[in-house]
């Protein structure tokens, strides 16, 4: 008999591994304070080969990365930050709205690397397998290939800091990408400040952790 290929012999994972990824897992927190130190070109590199082993629907793969480098072009994302921030301040009232403001809610002002993630809707790998009756299956994956991104750099002391408070068709304009593409993530990449186990907003007290995310619903 041939010898079995060695590709498709399934790891066998231990507890000690097990136990570590667990740790991971608790330790991924989005980092909004970064230092200003660079993150080395083959570092993101490799972020990126292992962001795209992401799954995706119909092996279509539809992420695409922007790096956002230029003064002008950060400088325009920025200033789409700050008008989405403030109209986010307006919904709030009282004591909310101090601790809202009193929150730090993007690192774009420090982070050395600044991606943005977009979603090409119109992609034509995969061949629309899955995706004709759940569109939104593609942004999905694009999603799964940032979160593999944020462990991944996680595991290299990296830290990630998702920026969500921007207008998507704006910060579209601006990095001068195809209309095709849907923004998904903004992503401040660099080495954090600090670090802790605790999301910030339970630290700060925006919002607890709560059991409802284990609840298991039966129909």
């Amino acid at each position: 008999m041939p010898a079995q290929d060695t590709q498709d012999t399934p790891p066998r994972f231990t507890e000690p591994f097990r136990d570590e990824l667990t740790q991971l897992l608790r330790w991924r927190r989005d980092v909004r304070r970064f230092k200003p130190d660079p993150v080395p070109a083959e570092v993101i590199g490799e972020l990126l080969d292992l962001a795209c082993l992401a799954p995706s629907v119909g092996n279509s793969q539809p992420w695409r990365f922007v790096a956002v480098e230029s003064a002008e072009a950060r400088t325009a994302i920025r200033e789409n930050f700050e008008a989405a921030n403030a109209e986010a301040l307006e919904g709030y009232q009282g004591e909310q709205a101090e601790r809202y403001a009193g929150l730090k809610l993007s690192g774009l002002d420090m982070a050395p690397v600044q991606l943005a993630v977009f979603c090409d809707e119109q992609t034509l790998q995969g061949h629309g397998l899955g995706s004709r009756t759940m569109p939104e299956t593609l942004r999905y994956s694009a999603i799964l290939a940032v979160h593999t991104l944020w462990l991944t750099a996680r595991t290299r002391g990296v830290g990630v800091g998702w920026v969500s408070i921007l207008d998507p068709e704006q910060a579209t304009n601006d990095l001068g990408v195809p209309e095709n593409w849907s923004l998904v993530a903004y992503l401040c990449i660099g080495w954090p400040e600090e670090e802790h186990e605790d999301p910030e907003l339970v630290r700060h007290g925006w919002q607890d952790r709560t059991a409802d995310c284990r609840k298991l619903e039966r129909r």
